[in-house]
């Protein structure tokens, strides 16, 4: 039995599409707090006898323990995702993203949840703005609950990345709005994002719940992009308008730090950030390679890159579900 939190978001939909179309899970839980999006993947076909749909918030320890009886696979995704509203709302922040988590992390232990599986982000790697600060702290939460939950048999790790192509808070909608305009608007030229898709986000969590210990920080090696080339994918005879940067923005992200780095392994598919003591699991075994002294994962320095034909490829399906007025801003 699997729940996802924030299950009716933009990964959560997609997680569910997945695991029905390719792990026939034995029940599935969408939990959120959107009766609306819930009856949505109703109708658009998520309606299966395997599937059930939870009203509720993070912020609800005890309807969470509720919805995770007999649960053995929790996937965390419900958050408080966008910039600016985390900055004017700082206290919403931390009680979903934080004390969110701290939530799903006890009752998981009380339900007895075999794994639990944490969603963050690039922005949690040396942050600059409260939403980052606050995965930061989620991250935290979650590996070190493995101490606490140490003599039993639940488990928590972290996956960590970068911008998703077309998802809420996405700048494609922008663009994509603003081309219509013919202007765009940039903050900076210089600025680069890690990307990836949602399908690959969602199969990469997958790939990491089953290969667990717990503790883990799991980072994919997923390409760089240059905000400006995604522009000219977009709307190649647009203008582009640099506005500057915003409050709390970074001119590039970073899914791994140096300081990080030395306490981490690489292999084929990924990066794990091992945990920094393992009192509930002795002698752990991580496949990989050591990263080198100094090593730094940013997105202005990877050795991954999207030129314009794979940015194109990859918008190409966000174009036509705004041509067909079905993309979310």
């Amino acid at each position: 039995m699997v729940l996802v939190t924030g299950g009716t978001g933009s990964f959560g939909r997609k997680f569910v599409e997945i695991m029905l179309r390719d792990f026939q899970p034995k029940k599935l839980i969408v939990f959120s707090r959107d009766e609306l999006k819930q009856h949505e993947m109703r109708v658009l076909g998520s309606d299966r006898p395997n599937v059930r749909f939870f009203i509720g918030d993070v912020r609800d320890r005890e309807r969470l323990l509720r919805a995770m009886h007999g649960v053995d696979v929790v996937v965390h995704a419900a958050a408080l995702k966008q910039v600016p509203a985390c900055e004017y709302n700082p206290m919403e922040a931390v009680k979903t993203n934080i004390i969110g988590t701290s939530n799903v992390v006890e009752a998981a232990l009380d339900a007895g949840v075999r794994k639990v599986m944490a969603l963050s982000t690039d922005k949690a790697v040396n942050p600059i703005n409260l939403y980052g600060a606050t995965k930061l702290a989620a991250e935290k939460l979650t590996v070190q609950s493995n101490t606490y939950a140490a003599g039993t048999a639940t488990r928590y790790s972290c996956v960590r990345y970068g911008n998703v192509v077309g998802s809420r808070g996405s700048v494609v909608p922008v663009f994509l709005k603003q081309r219509e305009t013919g202007r765009l608007s940039i903050t900076d030229k210089r600025m680069t994002r890690f990307w990836l898709s949602l399908e690959e986000g969602v199969r990469f969590v997958i790939e990491c719940i089953e290969s667990m210990h717990g503790g883990e920080v799991f980072v994919p090696k997923i390409p760089s992009m240059k905000v400006v080339d995604l522009a000219k994918a977009i709307a190649p005879d647009a203008t582009m308008e640099f506005v500057g940067i915003r409050p709390g923005e970074k001119l590039h992200e970073v899914l791994i730090s140096e300081d990080e780095a030395r306490n981490a392994v690489e292999n084929q598919r990924m990066f794990v950030v091992k945990p920094p003591e393992t009192l509930w699991e002795r002698a752990l075994n991580y496949e990989g390679t050591p990263l080198a002294d100094g090593f730094r994962y940013s997105s202005d320095t990877n050795s991954l890159w999207l030129d314009l034909a794979g940015i194109r490829k990859l918008v190409a399906p966000f174009d036509s579900l705004y041509a067909a007025g079905r993309l979310e801003g």
